[in-house]
């Protein structure tokens, strides 16, 4: 077995506990260098064995209070028309990397929210967004019935809200308390802890796998999934706190990116 970065077991030699050293020589337990058949090229990394097996990652926040309104206020929407973003409570502005346009920046990777005294569930709405990784995805919300409504897909901020219909009552967009996973999680299991406003027991919050449809669309949800809290409402205080298994496939020597962060959003 070798160990350096990370743990690698499996099969090391014909003689030998050690596949690698500073030397290039692959030793057996007789203490003799065995060169013949096993390639050695100095780099722990590349030698026999199988691993990383795994790692655990964790999202470490501590969101601002969720507003309702601080993306854009009280707006009626018209057919075709982006609503007018502001920077409310906790929003930045700032230039986006990926097309200059006015982007609008949100303290952590959260979904963002429609919140509306009326029935506008006859409407939809196109969020074009940022994800924390710098990819442009899109959102097909619709519309609020005296409620609120939240998009699947989390962003680190938003370029624009455009409005499929039309309607004189009025529409704010605001954040949630529903967060983005950092890494893509295809099962619950994967999830080893999740705490909350410094409770010691697990929040009973409500996660969402990934979506990994391909290629994905504005329906789709979101490519690494999310996890919506439960009990308190974020306030700039409260501490989410949440322990991922991430495993061979994700951070081994053959990880692809896609089983990192998840399909490619649209």
């Amino acid at each position: 077995m070798h160990v350096s970065d990370d743990i690698y077991t499996g099969p090391t030699g014909p003689n030998g506990f050690c596949l690698y050293s500073t030397t290039g020589y692959i030793y057996g337990n007789s203490g003799l260098p065995v060169t013949t058949g096993y390639p050695v090229d100095g780099n722990p990394t590349n030698q026999y064995g199988v691993g990383p097996l795994g790692r655990v990652i964790v999202r470490n926040i501590v969101p601002l209070a969720l507003q309702t309104a601080n993306i854009a206020v009280l707006q009626a929407p018209t057919n075709g028309t982006a609503l007018a973003l502001t920077a409310g409570a906790g929003i930045q502005t700032a230039v986006s990397p990926v097309n200059g346009s006015v982007l609008y920046v949100l303290d952590v990777p959260r979904c963002i929210s429609l919140t509306s005294t009326a029935n506008l569930s006859g409407i939809t709405f196109l969020a074009t967004m940022l994800d924390e990784y710098g990819n442009i995805e899109t959102q097909l919300i619709t519309g609020p019935n005296a409620n609120t409504v939240v998009a699947k897909k989390a962003c680190i901020g938003v370029l624009s809200v455009v409005a499929l219909g039309t309607s004189a009552s009025l529409v704010s967009v605001g954040t949630s308390d529903t967060f983005g996973l950092q890494v893509r999680c295809i099962d619950a299991g994967y999830i080893l802890s999740a705490k909350w406003a410094g409770a010691m027991a697990q929040n009973g919050g409500t996660l969402t796998v990934a979506d990994q449809t391909s290629p994905a669309t504005n329906l789709t949800g979101d490519p690494r999934g999310t996890f919506a809290v439960a009990g308190a409402a974020s306030n700039g205080i409260n501490r989410l706190v949440i322990a991922q298994h991430v495993d061979g496939s994700q951070c081994g020597s053959t990880a692809k990116l896609v089983n990192v962060i998840g399909v490619t959003p649209a």
